[in-house]
């Protein structure tokens, strides 16, 4: 959640770094480092790579990347994501070379082209086998600040674990994983990072986007996406399920001693504290999702990172009118991933987790893995809490906190206040105005939740909170605006760029990766085209419509487990 401000000193620091580190212009000169560190894995090489098979024995296949066929275009770039994270100068991307390695067509020096086997429970149910459907790593490359990164194409083609897809991704959903993955990093959520998208004018692909049996053609794209490794939950449940254990032990070593230097490979102990820190890494990523009203849509544990990432942005949204049950995934039929369920959820597939590793552990280790588990209920119940209070101007934790929050939030819901727009607001009013009608007319979500009923008895606590906290108002102020955005994707400011896209019109999904670089500052374009009002009314109804049918879809007697 924290906001890092840059000041004029870490500007002049951050432009120093820079300018000592050698930027890559010629793309020819990007290498990967040879071999990677997943070489020492168990790898098939089974000729028949895009025959959807049953793979045992290994973690990864060794799959060559489908190019886009037909007209490429470069649809955008991550400028920081190239020079921070891949050493590249920006003007790399006018180069063919590198729309042609987004495209799968161009494989730098040292690639290693790679599928990941894995399986996972969807919606509750185990499934198998799934893996890198439709997903190459390319290769490992070593930063200049000595980090690793796994550069991963997504679209790219057939796999052998690729079941009944096509192996290929349509521009509409790169774009969403592309702007997503981007603003969350700003934003302060621990996520994948994504370098470029390329669309092909030619290559088409049939989808039904609304499951209604209407398919129709779109054009296919590659996204490229960027993280230290792309292990998950799923990575060890397919060897546990498959009696793998030798192998699940030697994976496990192999994770810790790439990816958790902190725990040593002499400690027997080692995949307890393995355990410890995948659980609170994601639930410290959970956390923040709650924090900005993200939902992921898909929470199912082939879709968790071991390292706590964000991962697998698919129907995905950020809560607007707030609705404590916001299920973005419209074939979430039953809301088992909805927003306020995300905290249940990552503790289930937690615990699915800690099933997957019994087999390597000793009957004292699971003791000892249990009783950490037991704690991380109140560990993410409790990270939650400081984040809220954090968004309230408020850095001390004092009993009734928790009535306060869950009080406006439950105003928001009965005012169909706006999320982002609320909290940011409360900033931008005096405490004692808030009790002033009057002050809230230009706020149009505060003034919105300023109509409950319950309004006035909450901000005399607010107000009476501050006190007692003795808060200074300059640092109330610069508190919450670095933890309230102005700025998130909101999905009809990803649809308005995605039709211009369709017309080969970037300029809008450029602009947006601009605006989510601060998604904290006033970006007075982003104003003029209105990213940080109201919802349109025609917007309104058409959410609140969608509202009812999910309520109409939930069952009473529903369960999680």
């Amino acid at each position: 959640m924290r906001r890092v401000l840059c000041t004029m000193a870490v500007c002049q620091q951050k432009f120093s770094m820079l300018s000592l580190t050698k930027m890559i212009s010629d793309f020819k000169e990007f290498k990967f480092k040879s071999p990677p560190s997943y070489a020492e894995l168990p790898i098939s090489e089974n000729p028949e790579y895009n025959v959807p098979v049953a793979v045992n024995n290994f973690i990864f296949s060794k799959v060559p990347t489908e190019p886009l066929t037909g007209k490429l275009h470069l649809v955008c770039v991550s400028e920081e994501a190239l020079t921070d994270i891949l050493d590249l100068d920006p003007k790399v991307a006018d180069d063919e070379d590198f729309t042609n390695f987004l495209a799968g067509k161009y494989y730098p020096e040292g690639a290693y082209c790679v599928s990941h086997r894995y399986g996972g429970y969807q919606f509750g149910f185990w499934a198998d086998q799934l893996g890198d459907g439709r997903a190459h790593i390319l290769g490992e490359y070593t930063n200049s600040k000595g980090e690793t990164w796994q550069p991963q194409l997504k679209g790219s083609g057939e796999t052998p674990y690729s079941r009944f897809g096509d192996g290929r991704a349509v521009l509409r959903s790169s774009i969403r994983e592309m702007i997503a993955s981007e603003a969350c990093y700003h934003l302060g959520i621990p996520t994948t990072r994504a370098a470029g998208l390329v669309v092909s004018d030619d290559h088409k692909v049939w989808r039904d986007k609304s499951y209604s049996g209407m398919a129709k053609q779109e054009r296919a794209a590659v996204v490229m996406r960027l993280a230290p490794a792309w292990y998950r939950i799923g990575s060890f449940e397919i060897l546990c399920r498959k009696k793998e254990y030798t192998l699940e032990a030697t994976f496990a070593d192999f994770v810790i001693k790439h990816h958790f230097p902190d725990i040593s490979l002499e400690d027997e102990d080692r995949y307890v504290k393995l355990f410890s820190e995948v659980a609170h890494r994601n639930l410290d990523m959970v956390a923040s999702w709650q924090g900005f009203g993200f939902t992921h849509g898909v929470l199912n544990t082939d879709n968790i990172s071991l390292l706590g990432l964000t991962i697998d942005y698919g129907p995905y949204g950020f809560v607007e009118h707030y609705y404590d049950h916001y299920v973005p995934n419209s074939s979430d039929d039953r809301g088992r991933y909805a927003y306020k369920m995300q905290p249940e959820i990552l503790l289930w597939n937690l615990d699915k987790f800690l099933e997957a590793l019994i087999p390597i552990l000793t009957e004292e280790q699971i003791r000892k893995a249990r009783d950490i588990q037991r704690e991380l209920e109140k560990y993410v119940e409790d990270k939650i809490r400081i984040i809220f209070n954090k968004k309230l101007g408020l850095t001390i934790i004092e009993d009734g906190d928790d009535v306060l929050v869950k009080d406006l939030l439950g105003m928001m819901q009965e005012t169909t206040a706006d999320f982002t727009g609320t909290f940011r607001q409360l900033a931008e009013v005096k405490p004692d105005e808030l009790l002033n009608t009057d002050a809230l007319k230009d706020k149009w979500a505060l003034s919105k939740v300023g109509k409950a009923k319950r309004w006035e008895q909450w901000a005399r606590r607010y107000i009476q909170r501050l006190s007692d906290e003795q808060v200074n108002e300059n640092d109330r102020i610069e508190l919450m605006n670095s933890v309230n955005p102005i700025y998130v994707p909101r999905n009809w400011i990803l649809q308005e760029a995605i039709a211009d896209a369709e017309n080969n019109k970037f300029h809008k999904v450029r602009h947006l990766l601009e605006v989510f670089k601060e998604p904290y500052e006033v970006n007075e374009e982003a104003e003029k085209l209105g990213y940080s009002s109201q919802l349109s009314l025609w917007l309104l109804v058409v959410g609140r419509v969608l509202r009812l049918k999910v309520l109409s879809r939930i069952r009473t007697n529903y369960r999680l487990y």
